[in-house]
């Protein structure tokens, strides 16, 4: 089954819901949502530690970040 199929499929599924649980499933989805957000964003913030911890990060002043760029 495709991609678009099964995606057309969900929605189907979710019509046949009630609105009460068509509300919940929204609650749902925006709370997995905002926890794979916050994972990501954690997986982030450990990887640029790690970056700066080993000197990959480039300090400067928007001057001298401005120049690093240009080059």
């Amino acid at each position: 089954m495709s991609q678009s199929s099964k995606f057309e499929q969900t929605l189907s599924e979710i019509d046949a819901l009630s609105l009460e649980e068509q509300e919940s499933l929204i609650q749902i989805v925006q709370r997995r949502l905002a926890e794979r957000r916050r994972v990501e964003i954690a997986a982030n913030i450990a990887q640029a530690k790690t970056e700066y911890a080993a000197g990959r990060v480039f300090r400067g002043n928007a001057e001298q970040i401005m120049a690093e760029l240009r080059k």
